[in-house]
């Protein structure tokens, strides 16, 4: 093997391609990658950060539905609670009414009785006056005799 110039000419264009590419290009490449590797990185980062903070919206999710579904039910129960107060208002109410009514009825039905009384009194007594005439074959006055007719009223 005969090395000659050309040989060494070689050599030498490719330390110094080797030089160059050492001294510029490869600090740049690496540099490239360094930021890439870190845009990755903080990607990854990102992605895992985005994970825990789903899990976290997911855990208030579940809270909030919690938390609605006990007022929800706190407010079913707050309005049966209403309900079964309103209805038991309204039976008072009814009660109440039904009581007044009776003693309205009951109070019309004594004044019915008091008339029928007062009135059987008068026909009673008219009868009387007619009888003691009919058994005493005369009239009896009732004008004259109208303190006795009263006395006998009172009496029945």
């Amino acid at each position: 093997m005969n090395i000659n110039l050309t040989l060494i000419m070689q050599a030498v264009a490719f330390a110094v391609f080797i030089w160059f590419s050492a001294r510029f290009i490869w600090p740049y490449l690496m540099n490239q990658v360094a930021e890439r590797q870190k845009m990755i990185a903080d990607g990854i980062a990102a992605g895992e950060q985005g994970r825990q903070n789903l899990a976290t919206a997911e855990k208030r999710v579940d809270e909030l539905v919690a938390e609605a579904r006990s007022k929800a039910s706190e407010i079913v129960a707050q309005g049966e609670k209403q309900r079964s107060e309103t209805v038991e208002h309204a039976k008072r109410e009814a009660q109440a009414e039904a009581d007044r009514i009776v003693a309205a009825a009951k109070a019309e039905i004594a004044q019915e009785v008091a008339r029928a009384k007062e009135e059987l009194r008068r026909q009673v007594s008219t009868l009387a006056v007619a009888g003691a005439g009919k058994i005493l074959k005369r009239e009896v006055d009732a004008g004259a005799h109208a303190s006795m007719l009263r006395e006998i009223e009172a009496q029945l």
